[in-house]
């Protein structure tokens, strides 16, 4: 069993109710009202501008070139992230200027917020279980929105976006971002310290879950 997966297993309630959260819910039955939507894609935008801040913190804090290569493909795969965003906010009249001059909402605040915390009073370690339930729970989201593979979405209302997290290029993301999460506990985690990052996975999950319900929030 990797760290990604007693993670989530010792955090299993905080887990689940960011997966399995109703705005997760809503959206895969295609019944997600679309105020809801927008209001986390705008603030996921300015969300992923914290967290591609976070990688590059990622970078500074390593010490071999691996794990700067990680860094590096961790932020390169924000930035694609983004041009996500700003796509389909361009279908509602959004520019990306638009975007970035809309204040950020205390959940956005909180969550990343949280992450640069970890990342600046910890070591590379905090820092990347801190950034886990974000960058290998959406692929997981995405797998579990398309049991029988995004295709068969058809005309789904968010199909563009689940089909981002379930295609092939996010998914390699999240499996090498797992695979060296598992790579820095092996160097550095002891089983005394593993009671901490446990703490640290479990706020972040959470926060997920409060950031999909800011959405909820928005159409009361």
């Amino acid at each position: 069993m990797d760290i990604f997966e007693r993670l989530k297993q010792a955090a299993a309630t905080d887990w689940h109710s960011y997966v399995e959260h109703d705005f997760v819910r809503q959206m895969g039955a295609g019944s997600l009202a679309q105020p809801a939507f927008r209001q986390y894609l705008v603030q996921d935008y300015l969300f992923l501008i914290q967290f591609a801040r976070s990688w590059a913190l990622a970078a500074y804090k390593s010490r071999t070139l691996a794990d700067i290569r990680a860094a590096q493909a961790g932020l390169a795969a924000i930035l694609d992230e983004t041009e996500l965003h700003v796509r389909l906010c361009q279908r509602w009249g959004l520019s990306a200027e638009d975007l970035a001059a809309t204040p950020e909402h205390q959940a956005t605040v909180a969550y990343t917020r949280f992450v640069l915390d970890c990342g600046a009073a910890g070591d590379l370690l905090d820092l990347h279980v801190a950034l886990a339930p974000c960058v290998i729970g959406y692929a997981e989201i995405g797998t579990q929105l398309t049991p029988n593979g995004v295709q068969a979405l058809g005309d789904h209302p968010y199909r563009e976006w689940i089909g981002e997290y379930a295609g092939a290029a996010y998914q390699g993301v999240a499996t090498a971002a797992r695979a060296h999460l598992d790579d820095l506990a092996a160097r550095s985690m002891t089983e005394r310290r593993f009671e901490d990052l446990v703490k640290i996975f479990a706020q972040a999950s959470r926060l997920e879950a409060d950031f999909w319900q800011m959405g909820l929030d928005a159409v009361g």
